[in-house]
């Protein structure tokens, strides 16, 4: 019986060590930005196409 006291206090101080941490992590700023990482993904490749023909004009530009 002791070992279930035992298991329930340690229990609740890692629930309560959780809480604290989430508190301080939304105090902080955590999760302020939630649309940009979830649109990032879209537009990754379009941004790597703009900088590999960036780099073909500025190529071909030097070679003129």
């Amino acid at each position: 019986m002791s070992a279930i006291y035992l298991l329930i206090i340690i229990s609740i101080i890692t629930a309560f060590g959780f809480l604290m941490t989430f508190l301080w992590a939304v105090k902080s700023g955590q999760f302020e930005d939630s649309y940009t990482p979830s649109v990032r993904i879209l537009f990754e490749e379009e941004i790597e196409m703009e900088v590999e023909n960036e780099n073909t004009e500025e190529s071909k530009n030097a070679t003129v």
